[in-house]
């Protein structure tokens, strides 16, 4: 059984809830919708032999409790959670896997932190204002239409609409055999009220700007644009995935599966990551000096899942 060492820490507004597991080079996984620490389990489980993996409840999901309810709800104050839990944990290089939301959080992380050496794999990002405006028009008035529905109909009848926005087939969607079920526990739906009530907001006031994420090229920062292989070219996710990669001057990295390949292919989708990984152009600063090791070990107490209480740290 992985060992995993959880632990809590204070940020402006939340407490933030996370795990480390495994051993290696540091690499944070930024969930996308209500997904929270142990949402992609099958793909960190496969990742944990080689990596030292950091997942986390965004604030607002599951443990991540906010202790002041005015501090709005923005991608860039999600950016910063990041920023603050990665301090906390090591002053090296880290690689980041964000997906879909999570995507969009890494890249306000690196526009705010050019100077950090990060390697994002940014996974078709949730980014409308990537797009050209009456692209982007449209796709805002889909979310917006989705936060309409689930607050007239409830969440049952806001699933078909979010997958067809996101181009996932519900009816005929593809799987790796063997996953951890994942029920639609009382928590997950308190975790998709928030998503839908605060994180689509974030997403719809968002203020990241296409000529900010260009300027990228010019930084320590290296980010990949990836998409799934069987996610529609018609669909908003895919298509700001190809936007950011027009932007960076790259192509996209595919992986499999859909808009969620790594919830239903995740051994393959970990296998494809380590590619990506070890391509990925390594910044100045990563060739420059050796890696930090990460400081979980004094910083975080060693505890199986669901055994210990997490231990509560300050961030200033």
């Amino acid at each position: 059984m992985t060992t995993v060492r959880n632990a809590t820490l204070s940020v402006p507004g939340a407490e933030l809830y996370y795990e480390v597991r495994g051993d290696g080079p540091l690499l944070l996984v930024s969930e996308s919708g209500e997904g929270d620490a142990r949402r992609s389990i099958d793909l960190v489980g496969r990742l944990v032999t080689d990596h030292t993996v950091v997942t986390y409840d965004r604030r607002g999901l599951s443990r991540s409790v906010r202790t002041d309810p005015t501090v709005p709800i923005t991608l860039a104050r999600h950016a910063d959670d990041v920023h603050r839990l990665l301090a906390e944990l090591t002053d090296g290089p880290v690689a980041m896997l964000g997906l879909s939301l999570g995507a969009v959080i890494g890249l306000h992380l690196a526009v705010e932190h050019p100077d950090r050496p990060l390697t994002l794999i940014a996974h078709e990002p949730v980014a409308p204002r990537l797009l050209p405006a009456a692209e982007r028009a449209h796709h805002e008035r889909e979310l917006a239409g989705i936060q309409r529905l689930y607050a007239s109909r409830g969440l049952n009848a806001t699933f078909g609409e979010v997958a067809r926005v996101l181009g996932i087939d519900l009816a005929a969607q593809d799987a790796e055999p063997g996953l951890t079920a994942q029920p639609l526990t009382p928590r997950r739906i308190a975790n998709f009220d928030f998503f839908l009530t605060h994180d689509f907001t974030a997403v719809l006031d968002d203020t990241l700007s296409a000529e900010r994420v260009a300027a990228l090229r010019e930084t320590e920062v290296r980010v990949v644009p990836a998409l799934g292989r069987t996610t529609p070219d018609t669909v908003f996710d895919h298509r700001c995935a190809r936007k950011l990669s027009a932007l960076l001057g790259t192509e996209p990295a595919e992986f499999p599966g859909g808009h969620n390949g790594n919830l239903t292919h995740p051994a393959a989708y970990a296998s494809r990551l380590r590619e990506v990984l070890a391509a990925a152009p390594a910044s100045r600063a990563r060739r420059d000096r050796p890696v930090s090791g990460v400081v979980h070990d004094r910083r975080v107490g060693p505890h199986r899942a669901n055994e210990a209480p997490c231990r509560s740290r300050t961030s200033k």
